[in-house]
């Protein structure tokens, strides 16, 4: 029978491995020796750690209790069962009330809240119902609110029309800052203000800042003509113009055209058009050609 031997382990190799092993247990002794100095050095016992550690383990575990059961879709369908037991208890949209409507049509409200009815309370999102009924016109803002057991209430604020703006095929009721919100008819839109000119729309806003600056002269004014996308040219309703500068300049002028027609009645005067395009100056042409000296001195020396 063949004997199997075993060469004896080498003395070189054998302290080589225990002298690894020392240095082993010295890292771990090293290492665990920082983390308790620095556990110690934290401001909470031993059992306020176990306690941390536990709560986190909890959450953890909820957490991935709570990804798996999202992924069966098990929230729509508990969502679903409570929306089916506040239905049969009564908890439903049957009456939809609408308020602060005045100039638009309120039948389109209940159009766009047509889906909303009979809907269970629990799954109207009224966030999105909000959002929806600031994508019309007419809406500046809305306040939608559920009113248990079976009312949905919506309160409107509703914009302001401001002026009619002139397009090439028709006229568009806006607000002050340029909103479109219906269009108009020329018969309606003859005491408003009419706006016009390439790029006028984006100017309402500008506009209306503009002539807030003389309150006096707005009533008399028929249309505002923004030109070459830098300058406003204003007609009364007499059918006189007023040719204003740019920028702010152009609010400087119109204060001063309104202490002069204070002063010496322009509007419904002579003068067919007023230019104060030049700083200090006012120049004054009648129907059959600029007005006569004497006037035209007594403006400029104003």
């Amino acid at each position: 029978m063949a004997k199997v031997t075993r060469k004896p382990t080498g003395v070189r190799r054998s302290a080589a491995a225990r002298g690894r092993s020392q240095k082993a247990r010295a890292a771990r002794r090293h290492t665990a020796s920082i983390l308790d100095r620095t556990m110690a050095a934290l401001p909470f016992t031993e059992e306020q750690w176990h306690k941390f550690f536990l709560t986190l383990i909890i959450l953890v575990g909820l957490a991935f209790a709570w990804a798996v059961a999202s992924f069966a879709g098990v929230p729509d369908l508990m969502r679903s069962q409570l929306a089916a037991s506040a239905s049969r208890a009564g908890y439903e949209v049957r009456t939809l009330r609408v308020t602060g409507v005045e100039r638009m049509n309120e039948q389109s409200v209940y159009e766009r809240l047509r889906d909303d009815l009979d809907r269970p309370m629990p799954l109207v999102d009224v966030g999105a119902i909000r959002e929806n009924l600031l994508d019309m016109p007419w809406v500046e803002d809305a306040r939608v609110s559920r009113q248990l057991p079976d009312m949905l209430r919506v309160d409107i604020v509703e914009r302001v029309p401001h002026a009619a703006l002139q397009k090439p095929d028709r006229l568009v009721l806006v607000d002050a800052q340029g909103n479109e919100l219906e269009p108009i008819t020329s018969e309606k839109a003859e005491k408003m203000l009419t706006v016009s000119g390439p790029g006028a729309q984006r100017q309402v806003g500008e506009l209306t800042r503009l002539l807030d600056n003389a309150p006096a002269l707005k009533p008399q004014i028929a249309g505002a003509e923004w030109i070459g996308n830098r300058r406003w040219n204003l007609t009364f309703r007499t059918g006189q113009m007023l040719t204003l500068p740019e920028g702010e300049n152009g609010a400087k002028a119109l204060v001063k055209f309104a202490e002069m027609d204070g002063r010496n009645r322009l509007i419904g005067g002579k003068a067919i058009a007023i230019d104060m395009r030049v700083p200090d100056r006012a120049y004054l042409r009648c129907e059959d050609g600029p007005c006569p000296r004497g006037l035209s001195t007594a403006m400029r020396s104003e």
